[in-house]
């Protein structure tokens, strides 16, 4: 069997899984400001409908996830998502990497991505990979916050 990681859009019978991984990644690190899931099944279908989930597979093993949303020119990524054991070891980038090159192949020339204030690791992340800080914008009001936060809004050309 080989070891290479594969990457591949989600059909609707990834839908629980997606969920529980998104949920797992994230409530490792977003615990200490917001509680509960970070998505539900149903917001992973809603999801589908509008843009696609990229899955990172090695020998049949779900590494990671993320999603793309192609929005006329410019494309949103979110929820990048690596198994909590396995992160900073490659999977996240070659998501970003498959994503990007998913949204150059729908014809977007943008990819936008929105990281809370408080994730002080995430600016760096993505700058190194190019992206640049262009604003910031409200957190959702429904979510109720163990601490004050809103986003940095990030942009990368991708052509």
């Amino acid at each position: 069997m080989s070891d290479q990681l594969v990457i591949r859009t989600a059909s609707k019978e990834d839908v629980r899984a997606i969920t529980a991984l998104i949920n797992l990644a994230f409530a490792k690190v977003e615990q200490f400001f917001v509680e509960g899931d970070r998505i539900s099944e149903a917001e992973v279908i809603e999801g589908m409908q509008t843009g696609v989930f990229l899955i990172a597979e090695r020998n049949g093993e779900w590494e990671g996830c993320v999603y793309v949303e192609p929005r006329g020119t410019r494309a949103y990524l979110g929820l990048l998502s690596v198994k909590p054991q396995i992160q900073q070891r490659g999977t996240g980038s070659h998501l970003m990497n498959a994503a990007e090159e998913h949204g150059r192949n729908v014809g977007c020339e943008f990819m936008d991505i929105k990281i809370v204030n408080l994730r002080s690791d995430l600016p760096h992340f993505y700058s190194k990979r190019g992206y640049v800080e262009t604003g910031t914008s409200p957190f959702p009001p429904e979510v109720e916050t163990k601490l004050p936060c809103h986003f940095i809004d990030m942009s990368k050309r991708l052509v």
